[in-house]
């Protein structure tokens, strides 16, 4: 890696040591590609070099499951969803709220009492209720988005709340990943340790530069997955 590029994984750095909001420049900043390789480089470097490596230690000394995830789709999809729709809903969901503006912050809360309400249906939880406040937080969640068009700036709280709110959004990030196994034990939390290292680099990537670039650095680690997966199977 040039001298170059430590610039950036110093400067991801400084911010993990203190998570704040930024302001994403995108990539039409320059150096914004140079800095994107960078992290892009740390990640995949962590990932294969420590990680993975791990993993398959930890998975075999315990007899720990194979992760179903890759096994639900045809190999003709395998990539679309995965590689593509995958990296696309997940940093909406995950980190597509962080820089904490007004109507990001509307729809995440909406998000969250969606999900409340469909599990709520699922349970058979006063389940005629919980499906028409479901299809009425539809509209409200459309009209609260428009009405909020206008205001780019993240409200005080967010802003000192930020440190707490990137730290829950990386560990239900890497503990959503869990799912991905038929049985879920504590024995399986180090296996999620890929996700919550891609939580961290990708935060700051959505935080740095943009919710694109943190979408491809996800797509590109995704495929480095599959194809190990893959490999391995």
């Amino acid at each position: 890696m040039s001298k170059g590029m430590f610039g950036p994984i110093r400067e991801f750095a400084a911010w993990l040591a203190r998570p704040q909001v930024l302001h994403p420049a995108g990539f039409g900043e320059a150096g914004a590609w140079r800095r994107w390789s960078a992290l892009l480089a740390l990640h995949l470097a962590v990932l294969l070099g420590v990680l993975l490596p791990l993993m398959a230690f930890w998975q075999h000394a315990l007899g720990l499951p194979q992760p179903e995830a890759f096994l639900k789709f045809p190999r003709g999809v395998l990539l679309v969803a995965v590689v593509i729709a995958a990296p696309i809903g997940e940093e909406i969901a995950f980190r597509g709220w962080l820089t904490g503006r007004p109507r990001s912050l509307w729809l995440l809360a909406c998000g969250v009492l969606a999900a409340a309400l469909l599990a709520a249906v699922s349970l058979h939880w006063h389940e005629a209720a919980a499906s028409l406040g479901f299809v009425a937080l539809v509209p409200v969640a459309a009209l609260g988005w428009w009405w909020l068009r206008g205001l780019t700036e993240p409200p005080g709280w967010f802003v000192a709340l930020f440190p707490a709110a990137f730290a829950a959004s990386t560990l239900a990030f890497g503990l959503s990943h869990l799912t991905n196994y038929p049985v879920i034990s504590l024995a399986l939390l180090p296996m999620v340790l890929p996700q919550l290292w891609a939580g961290l680099v990708l935060g700051f990537v959505r935080m740095r530069i943009g919710l694109p670039a943190s979408m491809l650095i996800h797509a590109i680690a995704n495929a480095v997955a599959v194809g190990f997966a893959l490999a391995s199977s």
